[in-house]
């Protein structure tokens, strides 16, 4: 599966979750680790880890096994590493205090 076509089917098993808020970056001229990263908002702690826990259990079935998840437990803020596209699931508390999509936007001049 080429990247686009990842982060497209990301999309769409968030939307499945009813994920809020779906935000895409493509950060391929900026990070040498990833090509997009896909940010979304969970309801709760139980959403945030059901949303990562879909994108994994999903993605690993459809033979694109992921690298990696972070923070499911705590469930305020899990990523979900596929390589090419990495996925954070936030609460709406913790995504405004990180703010990724204004981190990831800022370019040095």
């Amino acid at each position: 599966m080429q990247a686009s076509e990842l982060k497209d089917f990301v999309i769409e098993k968030i939307e499945d979750m009813k994920g809020r808020d779906i935000v895409v970056m493509d950060v391929s001229d900026r990070s040498d680790v990833t090509d997009y990263m896909v940010v979304c908002t969970g309801t709760s702690k139980t959403h945030v880890r059901s949303i990562a826990e879909n994108v994994y259990v999903e993605a690993k079935d459809s033979g694109h096994a992921p690298l990696g998840m972070e923070g499911k437990d705590a469930g305020e803020w899990a990523l979900v590493d596929l390589s090419s596209v990495i996925v954070h699931v936030m609460q709406q508390q913790t995504r405004d205090l990180y703010q990724l999509e204004k981190l990831w936007a800022a370019r040095p001049e």
